[in-house]
């Protein structure tokens, strides 16, 4: 057996595919057998289904249970766990730990199942919209309060997808100095990346907050004001959000879910009360990279 067909054999056996001469034109892989086609198509299927096309609720009233969702919009490491608990003791906000929904997916088992929803006017985005919505309605009647809110930082990366989802959906825009968030999100895992990867991994987020506030109207809220005047930023926050001011949310208490990847786990959280932020970093000391982003949010000039 010559070492091209023993290559071949590998590859067929490891893959399910294998390597063939397409005339004069060099080589191209295939799937070498029914099983591995089959899989192939449902790549392909599954593939054709992400680009279904988002769009609004056709009928608002029976398509969405939630009314008026609030969305806090911000990076990582920004106070938005800090922002969520204030919320939270509201007594007509909920404030859970941080959902994650948009990653919530459906997939058509078969054609069959596609072809019964297109029937009923429905593809793939549109269901789990149905589904994003009955999962945080279904938190929020748990919780016996009015509103939800969610501030999961990653939402930042489709807020277009969330403001289609929730036409009424109002934002909250959580800053924080650029140069301080790169400098938590370093410590909150410092075996994962130095303090240079950890400024451009931020910077992700920051970037998309702004493109965010950019393309949505809302409410944009500092931390270090948060941190520093507490009653003055959530008077503004019920004032934009139609609801009366409670005293309670300057001590909102201890919090049933702190956990790594759910949001802050740290002592000031703990604490269930209002901590001073960490002073201002010296301009001289901020990374060239965070530079335009902290004139863009008026922390530098």
């Amino acid at each position: 057996m010559s070492w091209q067909r023993r290559i071949n054999k590998a590859l067929v056996r490891f893959t399910g595919f294998q390597v063939n001469r397409v005339g004069n034109q060099g080589i191209s892989t295939a799937p070498s057998s029914a099983p591995a086609r089959a899989a192939s198509a449902k790549a392909t299927a599954k593939a054709k289904q992400t680009e279904a096309e988002i769009r609004p609720p056709t009928d608002p009233k029976a398509d969405r249970l939630l009314t008026a969702p609030i969305f806090i919009i911000s990076p990582v490491r920004s106070g938005s766990t800090l922002l969520r608990s204030i919320m939270n003791a509201h007594s007509d906000l909920h404030a859970p730990h941080e959902l994650h929904v948009r990653r919530l997916r459906v997939e058509f088992g078969t054609s069959l199942a596609a072809k019964a929803m297109e029937a009923l006017g429905h593809n793939q985005a549109d269901l789990e919209h149905l589904l994003w919505d009955r999962v945080l309605h279904r938190e929020l009647v748990r919780s016996g309060k009015r509103f939800i809110v969610d501030k999961t930082p990653a939402n930042a990366f489709a807020y277009e997808r969330i403001s289609t989802c929730w036409p009424d959906a109002r934002y909250i825009f959580l800053l924080r100095h650029p140069a301080s968030i790169a400098t938590s999100w370093y410590e909150a895992s410092p075996d994962k990346r130095d303090r240079e990867e950890a400024a451009v991994d931020a910077l992700r987020y920051m970037k998309a907050v702004e493109r965010a506030k950019s393309g949505l109207s809302g409410l944009t809220v500092r931390y270090e004001d948060l941190s520093a005047e507490p009653e003055r930023v959530t008077r503004e926050i019920c004032e934009f959000l139609g609801l009366a001011w409670e005293p309670g949310m300057l001590s909102y208490g201890e919090q049933a879910v702190i956990q790594k990847g759910l949001g802050d786990w740290r002592d000031k959280i703990r604490s269930g009360t209002v901590q001073p932020g960490r002073e201002l970093p010296d301009p001289d000391s901020v990374l060239d990279s965070l530079k335009p982003m902290c004139r863009t949010w008026g922390y530098l000039e």
